[in-house]
């Protein structure tokens, strides 16, 4: 984990704070960032999404795909926890603490756009940073990677009808023609660029490749950061009035990691799957896919939309709770094997 990696929380309070000055001091600058759209998609942030996503993507090998059946019940946990229990368990914690515990205390034009952006926050499994979840843990790489590849495979077909069906199980109008974009342009094109310059580095061998990773790994940071300066910036104004709002979106955020952390390390325990494969599948059962969740949620509802403030507040507290996460799955290493 480098340095940007470590200290992620820190940077994004910077960011916000960097955000929220410079939209107070420069809005029309920013009012012309934000017009920049091409089919409801802003282009300054498509770009930074790009550069945020490929180097991530390019260090998944979905030629791992074969060994997944070493490892079938940790996989299957996996797939279980992702795709069944945690897109739809945030759509539940949505429902219960946005629109009924916590209503009278946030803004009601923006109730339906905050569960969107929570839907949004959990219905994309984590990509690259679960490596550097899983090697804190002593995680099996081969299992990561290949839980990671297959993941990969089931979103570029899974995130659009999980999103619309969660959407309008929540009685909130589906935007496919974006929906289906923001898959393509922040999924599909990203994963062929991703896989093509993957195979182009290898080439060159391994050094170099792992070279290049060096290099690039910076970047994906680096775009996020910038792209929380310009969500920020947008939402400035409504954080100054209304500072709850954040804390009260993240409480169903953080019962959602703590719980399909512990269910995802108890099912694996459950099953008689080692502890190499149940920290990976805990951690990548714990975390969200933030990066897409922002994009897709700028694209879908816009840069001051409160579903872009509910996903900025899933990177704001994510990594904080999954370092918890990781230690808390390290100390109990004793109990998982006394099984």
């Amino acid at each position: 984990m480098n340095f940007f990696e470590r200290y992620l929380s820190f940077w994004v309070l910077i960011c916000i704070v960097l955000g929220i000055a410079l939209g107070q001091w420069f809005p029309v600058v920013f009012q012309a960032i934000g017009s920049l759209e091409l089919a409801r998609i802003n282009l300054p942030v498509g770009l930074l999404i790009w550069v945020m996503i490929i180097p991530m993507l390019v260090k998944v090998d979905f030629g791992s795909l074969h060994q997944v059946r070493r490892h079938v019940r940790g996989i299957g946990v996996t797939l279980l926890v992702n795709w069944l229990v945690k897109p739809f368990s945030m759509a539940l914690l949505a429902w219960l603490f946005i629109r009924h515990w916590f209503a009278p205390w946030l803004p009601a034009d923006q109730i339906d756009s905050y569960v969107a952006g929570l839907i949004l926050l959990a219905a994309a499994p984590c990509t690259a940073m679960v490596f550097v979840w899983s090697r804190l843990t002593g995680g099996d790489p081969l299992f990561t990677l290949s839980q990671v590849a297959l993941n990969d495979t089931i979103m570029v077909f899974a995130f659009a009808p999980i999103v619309g069906l969660l959407l309008g199980l929540s009685s909130l109008s589906v935007p496919w023609d974006t929906l289906i974009a923001s898959v393509v342009l922040y999924i599909v094109i990203p994963v062929i660029l991703a896989q093509i310059w993957r195979r182009s580095l290898l080439r060159q061998g391994a050094q170099a490749f792992e070279a290049a990773m060096e290099r690039i790994g910076p970047w994906s940071i680096g775009a996020l950061l910038s792209t929380l300066v310009l969500l920020f910036a947008f939402q400035g104004e409504a954080i100054i009035r209304q500072p709850m709002v954040i804390a009260l979106l993240a409480v169903p955020i953080l019962i959602q990691v703590v719980f399909n952390a512990a269910l995802a390390y108890g099912l694996c325990r459950r099953l008689g799957e080692s502890h190499e494969v149940a920290c990976p599948s805990a951690l990548i059962g714990a975390s969200n896919f933030f990066e897409l969740a922002v994009a897709a949620a700028i694209s879908l509802f816009g840069f001051q939309s409160g579903a872009a403030l509910a996903t900025v507040v899933g990177v704001l507290i994510e990594v904080p709770v999954m370092l918890w996460v990781v230690r808390v799955v390290n100390r109990t290493r004793g109990w998982y094997l006394a099984r």
